[in-house]
């Protein structure tokens, strides 16, 4: 059976997997574009109900709503995900789900612009936890698997810069 991740993202979930375990700490999940790769990629591992403690694709403001639990007020004059949008997305899914860490990715697979203006490629990456951070990507692609598969790439990456960025465990804040 073919995977439908790549040797990359699987290796990279190995690799937060491990550092999770190892620091005693747990993640969530909140991703729009990627539509639950990223998900997949962390469940993928075997022994991944020692770290996960779930997540959701919220593809639309509805569901981040309903899910996370973000004030509806914060989509009042929606024209795209900006940073400080997403970082309130990651935080409001770590902290209702009780996680350590919230890895959150939204942005545009394409194919062709937002109503916006915003380019296909484009997609916002946010880290809640002992090391908070976003950072906007783009990926020059037009091609929405394309953009799906990177945009996962991404995120992980994103995540195990940030966990292994952060201070030890015992020393990190609760």
């Amino acid at each position: 059976m073919t995977s439908f991740l790549t040797d990359e993202q699987q290796s990279l979930a190995d690799e937060i997997a491990a550092l999770l375990t190892a620091r005693g700490e747990t993640v969530a999940v909140a991703e729009t574009t990627a539509g639950g790769l990223v998900s997949a990629a962390l469940l993928r591992v075997p022994g991944a109900s020692r770290y996960y403690l779930g997540g959701g694709v919220m593809y639309t403001r509805a569901s981040r709503i309903a899910l996370a639990g973000q004030p509806a007020e914060l989509y009042a004059n929606y024209q795209g995900t900006t940073p400080a949008l997403l970082d309130s997305l990651a935080e409001a899914m770590r902290l209702r789900l009780s996680a350590t860490w919230c890895i959150a990715e939204s942005g545009l697979a394409g194919p062709g612009p937002s109503r916006s203006g915003v380019p296909a490629g484009r997609t916002t990456l946010s880290v809640a936890g002992p090391v908070s951070r976003s950072e906007v990507v783009e990926t020059g692609l037009d091609d929405r698997a394309e953009n799906m598969s990177a945009f996962t790439t991404l995120a992980l990456h994103f995540l195990r810069d940030a966990i292994l960025d952060a201070p030890p465990a015992s020393a990190a804040p609760a």
